[in-house]
C-alpha cells in the first residue's frame, strides 16, 4: 500500500507540474488580458493551444478591440483565425471604421476579409477617397482614343476619384471594371460629338455625360468625380479611311482593267487560231482543184481546149491584178 501511495503521489506531482508549466506559459497573456479589461480565461488559452491557435494573436487583438471600445468575444476572434482570416487586419479595420463613424459589423468585416479583399485598405479608402488613372498606368495604352463624327481622333487621359462602398465590397466589381466603364463612356461621348472642336472647348461635358450614366452600379466603389486630365488631337481617321477606300477602289479598277485586257488578248489569240484554221481549210480546198480537173479529164467532162481557156483566163486575171496593183502604187 505504501508503494501504491508513493506511485500515486509521484503521478499527481507530475500532473501538477505539467499543469504548472501550462499555466505558467499562459500566465503572462492571462495577466495582460486581465489588467487590460479584456479578460481571457485560462481554459480558453489551453483550448487555443490544443486547437493550434496562436493565443498571442487572439489575446492582443481582443485587448486592442476592448481598448478601442469594442467588445468582440474571444470565440469569434478565434473562429475567424481558424477560418484563415487576418485577425489583426480586421481588428484594425473595425477600429478605423469606428473612428470614422462608419458602420462596420464584425460579420461584415470578416466576410470581406475571407473574400480576399483588403478590409483595412477599403476602410481607409472610404475615409480618404483615392484616385484611379484611366487608362491604367500599367495598361497597354497610354490614352483613351476616340473619334468624333467629323473623323478627327482625340486622345484622352482621365482621373477618377472613388470611395469604397463597404456594403458592395463583397461581390462588387473591382478597379479594372471602373477603368473599363469610364473608358467606354469617354469613347461613346466623343463618338457622339459632331465636331472635335466642341469637345476641346468643353471637356467637362465628357465628365458630366459619363457621370450621368451610373458607371459605379454593381461595383465596390462610388464614383465621386471624373476629371479630364489631358486631351490631345490625334490623326484624321476619316481622311485615312477615305484614302484607304480610294486605294482599294483603285486596286479594284486596275484588277478589272487587267481582267478585261487578259480577256481581249485571249480573244485575239482565238481569232488568230480561227484564221489559221480557215487558211488551212482554204489550202485543203485548193489542193482538191487539181484532183477535180484530173477527174474531169478522165470522165470526159473537160477537154484540152477548155483547160487552155481556163489557163488563159487565170493568166489574164493575174495580169490585170498586177497592173491594177502597180497603178494603185503610182
Amino acid at each position: 500500500m505504501q508503494a501504491l501511495y508513493i506511485g500515486l503521489g509521484i503521478a499527481g506531482a507530475i500532473v501538477l507540474l505539467v499543469l504548472f508549466f501550462i499555466v505558467a506559459s499562459f500566465f503572462n497573456l492571462y495577466i495582460q488580458a486581465l489588467f487590460s479589461g479584456a479578460r481571457v480565461g485560462i481554459t480558453d488559452l489551453i483550448g487555443m493551444k490544443l486547437r493550434k491557435v496562436d493565443a498571442r494573436v487572439v489575446v492582443y487583438s481582443r485587448i486592442r478591440a476592448v481598448k478601442a471600445g469594442l467588445d468582440i468575444p474571444t470565440n469569434k476572434i478565434e473562429t475567424h483565425y481558424l477560418a484563415g482570416g487576418r485577425v489583426p487586419a480586421v481588428i484594425n479595420a473595425i477600429i478605423a471604421a469606428k473612428g470614422a463613424r462608419i458602420n462596420l459589423p464584425w460579420e461584415t468585416a470578416t466576410a470581406i476579409d475571407l473574400a480576399g479583399r483588403d478590409i483595412l485598405d477599403a476602410v481607409q479608402t472610404s475615409v480618404n477617397p483615392k484616385i484611379i488613372d484611366c487608362p491604367s498606368a500599367n495598361g497597354p495604352r497610354a490614352t483613351i482614343d476616340a473619334v468624333a463624327k467629323n473623323g478627327i481622333q482625340l486622345k484622352v487621359k482621365a482621373r477618377v476619384t472613388v470611395r469604397t462602398n463597404i456594403g458592395r465590397l463583397v461581390g462588387g466589381a473591382t478597379e479594372e471594371t471602373i477603368i473599363a466603364r469610364v473608358g467606354q463612356g469617354i469613347v461613346s461621348t466623343i463618338g457622339s460629338a459632331h465636331d472635335h472642336k466642341a469637345v476641346l472647348e468643353n471637356p467637362d461635358e465628357i465628365s458630366k455625360k459619363v457621370m450621368q450614366s451610373g458607371l459605379d452600379a454593381g461595383s465596390a466603389f462610388e464614383i465621386l468625380s471624373i476629371d479630364i486630365a489631358d486631351i490631345d488631337v490625334g490623326d484624321n481617321i476619316g481622311a485615312k479611311l477615305q484614302t484607304d477606300q480610294a486605294n482599294a477602289n483603285k486596286q479594284m479598277a486596275q484588277a478589272e482593267a487587267e481582267k478585261r485586257r487578259a480577256l481581249a488578248v485571249a480573244q485575239e489569240q482565238e481569232f488568230k487560231a480561227e484564221e489559221q484554221k480557215n487558211r488551212a481549210q482554204v489550202v485543203l480546198a485548193e489542193a482538191e482543184v487539181p484532183k477535180a480537173i484530173s477527174e474531169a479529164f478522165r470522165s470526159g467532162r473537160l477537154g484540152v481546149l477548155d483547160y487552155y481557156k481556163m489557163q488563159n483566163l487565170q493568166a489574164d486575171t493575174s495580169m490585170r491584178g498586177s497592173i491594177a496593183g502597180e497603178g494603185g502604187k503610182a
